[in-house]
């Protein structure tokens, strides 16, 4: 039986770095060695790329390559280089096109398409290096519209990274500096408090054109998800999540409806605040985390699936969409 030859992208120049190399190794894992020849492709925080430990170009990493499998999280794996990469290569690759994931990423951008869409939203005010504002003029341009605790993030980060909490508005030009000084851009929205909650969407799996998996309700503490949560690999989640029957319909539909009002493909997962007035999306994920503690893994399971039998149908996905 000729086995078909995968590669793992994993590694990558975002401050996820550590998370995909263990989405990438959940990955190698998985792939079952009988049915796949599977490659540790290795991007390094420069952003060169290495195979079998040395380094090559992207070309000569991908020459014998059936299907790649993009593990990068953030940065060149999601704002669309390394899509335009592998389509120039000729490379079958699972996951979103380069444009719809690099619109996902960027969550100025998302919020616009997202609202037009119907989709809501917490209240959020963007601003750049370049806005010519101090940050006591940003500070008080977003007080005009809403009220304390703020949430300041970068707009291009994902996994909690650069985000600052601003309890009250005395707080917000430092926090908004702060981020601007890392980051060159920030979208500071409101507060929304509630039960945060992820739900996993896959694409022509189980005969449904987009098959909604069990919400994962979110279990930790503090104002928001930081990077320490996801890394130590001690958040967790509620699968099956204690919601009704009727909410877990909205939470699909809201799922549902994000993913293709952004274009994406294949899988993608939404991060949602489930408030006593309703629910918020807060952003979409073109690339779920698969790194232990994540959710994704969580929600197949609950379903009766597995990260092998996920990578199985993506690589069906992405051979069906060809080059």
């Amino acid at each position: 039986m000729t086995r078909t030859i995968v590669g793992v992208l994993r590694g990558g120049t975002s401050g996820e770095y550590g998370l995909s190399l263990k989405t990438g190794a959940a990955f190698l894992q998985a792939l079952q060695e009988e049915r796949y020849d599977a490659r540790d492709i290795f991007i390094d925080k420069s952003g060169m790329w290495h195979l079998r430990g040395q380094p090559v170009t992207p070309a000569r990493a991908l020459s014998q390559v059936d299907v790649a499998l993009n593990a990068l999280h953030g940065g060149v794996g999601e704002d669309g280089t390394v899509q335009r990469i592998l389509e120039r290569l000729g490379t079958r690759y699972s996951g979103s096109r380069g444009a719809a994931s690099g619109l996902a990423l960027n969550k100025v951008r998302a919020r616009e398409v997202l609202q037009r869409a119907g989709i809501r939203m917490p209240r959020g005010a963007s601003f750049t290096i370049n806005n010519g504002l101090t940050t006591a003029d940003m500070a008080r341009a977003v007080f005009e519209q809403f009220g304390p605790p703020y949430v300041v993030k970068p707009t291009t980060e994902g996994a909690g990274r650069g985000v600052r909490i601003a309890l009250h508005v005395i707080d917000l030009p430092d926090a908004i500096g702060d981020v601007l000084d890392a980051h060159g851009a920030v979208l500071v929205e409101e507060y929304v408090r509630g039960e945060e909650v992820s739900v996993g969407i896959v694409e022509n799996f189980r005969n449904e054109n987009l098959y909604v998996l069990p919400p994962a309700h979110v279990r930790r503490e503090g104002y928001h998800l930081a990077p320490e949560h996801h890394e130590s690999g001690t958040l967790t989640y509620g699968v099956p999540s204690p919601f009704s029957h009727v909410r877990k319909l909205s939470l699909a539909d809201i799922a549902r409806r994000s993913h293709q009002a952004l274009g994406l493909s294949h899988f993608s997962r939404a991060d949602i605040i489930l408030a006593p007035s309703g629910l918020y999306l807060l952003e979409m994920n073109a690339i779920p985390g698969f790194y232990p503690g994540s959710s994704f893994p969580q929600m197949l399971e609950a379903v009766g699936s597995s990260v092998t039998e996920f990578l199985e149908h993506a690589i069906g996905l992405a051979t069906a969409r060809g080059k």
